[in-house]
């Protein structure tokens, strides 16, 4: 995760970019009009969809992003540019076409169910001179960039010449391709570093019907070979995704809860394209991108998902070490930021000599949020509560432990008497402290919208384990 958090790839998407477009409401009648659910509409959200997604996950990812596609000279067109414009990415080389429908897909969604989907859009092919145009502005950039993207959704931008021109001009170069395909006829593809097909699109794309892992294996096969791939990726929803180069790679996965598969194909090319341009190999780009895919399932609509998601995901399977859990001040503050839609629960204390007491105190304190934030007094502040015989164990050795726990999200040192600058820092949805605290005042109330007060486990806590030791 170093690599990723500290390359900046730069990244180029090519495909059909479209606005996807939702009501969020709730459904409590019929109406008397006809057999119908009416919603009753409570707010209204645009984000950007197709290639647009792809682009929003490299985005969040922390990627330097261009694109490369055709629009129409309509208001969708407008809120489209100023979408991108306002996330950072270059849309210099945006082509308008007259008489093209920049593509529009509007959602009802009421109880996180879909009701219904509305389309509007061109689907036909770009004319021929918006395709020289895109051609020309891909040949006088390429160079900058560490990747190329193909993100095909079917509505005329890659068109078969075109497509084969840009690989053929990449593989020149020296650049990796990726492509999300679209249809039957994978021919265009011809030569790309690896394509990212679903299941069913490989079914359809080989005619092999893949139901056990010979079956999976002779169409992985003949896509790697017929298109003269270096890689041929199937996704395989819950069970990850299989690779086929040199030799054949399964990459599991494991998906908590899944709420909607909108936009999993974008952020599996978004997520590959990320890690191999900032130098990882194939199969930690795949576990890369499965981990990323499982994150966006487990969201609603079309998702991006960030590196500290994706961090705190595997975090969540055991594939990473408890010491990544432990955070500065300043790195949870700018780490939450992308969790706001996760209830925080904070807490704090010495943790010294770690016991069942603790343990158990903490899994309480988790069950009342989504994140579990630890604030662990330093040394020094150690010495000052407890005295200089204290602590037993210095503050690197109690973070570890207490970040091997799986009720821990992350674990912050605090210096201070008092963890209210961190507290301010977190702003936690609920603050839990101690039984103890019934009747006074605690630290951070007025910060967290919410106070907890958990019972300790009588007997438990490191001063009688200490005197047990001494044989007090």
């Amino acid at each position: 995760m170093d690599r990723l958090k500290s390359y900046t790839p730069r990244i180029l998407v090519v495909g059909d970019l479209m606005l996807d477009h939702y009501l969020w409401g709730t459904c409590n009648r019929i109406s008397p009009e006809a057999p119908v659910q009416v919603v009753d509409i409570d707010k209204e959200t645009t984000v950007l969809g197709g290639a647009g997604n792809v682009i929003n996950n490299l985005v969040t990812m922390g990627a330097e992003v261009s694109v490369l596609s055709v629009i129409g000279y309509d208001s969708n067109g407008e809120e489209l540019l100023g979408m991108l414009n306002d996330s950072g990415v270059d849309s210099s080389n945006i082509v308008k076409q007259e008489g093209r429908y920049t593509s529009k897909k509007s959602r009802v969604i009421a109880v996180h169910q879909q009701i219904i989907r509305y389309d509007m859009e061109s689907k036909n092919n770009i004319d021929e001179k918006s395709e020289e145009r895109l051609y020309e502005r891909f040949e006088a950039n390429i160079e900058n960039f560490d990747a190329i993207l193909l993100s095909d959704y079917g509505k005329g931008v890659l068109t078969e010449t075109l497509t084969c021109r840009l690989i053929e001009l990449a593989k020149k170069e020296g650049k990796f391709v990726l492509v999300d395909p679209k249809g039957n006829d994978y021919s265009k593809y011809k030569g790309a570093t690896l394509i990212t097909p679903n299941k069913k699109e490989a079914i359809e794309a080989t005619k092999i019907d893949i139901k056990d892992e010979q079956s999976l294996h002779e169409a992985g096969e003949f896509l790697k070979n017929s298109l003269e791939l270096e890689y041929a990726v199937i996704t395989l929803s819950e069970d990850g995704m299989a690779i086929f180069g040199e030799e054949v790679t399964k990459v599991p996965t494991v998906a908590r809860e899944v709420f909607d598969v909108t936009g999993a194909g974008d952020t599996v090319l978004a997520s590959f394209g990320f890690a191999l341009s900032c130098g990882l190999d194939i199969k930690k780009s795949a576990i890369f991108a499965t981990s990323a895919a499982a994150v966006v399932v487990g969201k609603l609509g079309s998702a991006t998902v960030s590196l500290d998601e994706i961090d705190m995901y595997q975090h969540s399977l055991r594939s990473g070490k408890a010491d990544s859990k432990i955070k500065t001040k300043e790195e949870i503050a700018e780490l939450l930021k992308n969790f706001r839609d996760k209830k925080i629960v904070f807490t704090n204390g010495c943790f010294d000599i770690l016991h069942v007491g603790h343990v158990k105190y903490l899994e309480v304190a988790k069950s009342f949020g989504d994140m579990l934030i630890v604030g662990l007094n330093s040394d020094e502040s150690v010495k000052r509560l407890k005295g200089e015989s204290r602590p037993i164990n210095i503050s690197e050795d109690r973070a570890y432990v207490l970040s091997a726990l799986e009720s821990v999200s992350f674990v912050v040192e605090f210096g201070e008497d008092t963890p209210y600058e961190l507290i301010k820092a977190v702003q936690p949805d609920v603050l839990v402290k101690g039984g103890d605290y019934k009747g006074k005042e605690v630290v951070g109330s007025d910060i967290a919208k919410e106070l907890r007060l958990v019972d300790f486990v009588d007997g438990k806590s490191t001063t009688n384990i200490i005197k047990k030791i001494g044989g007090n």
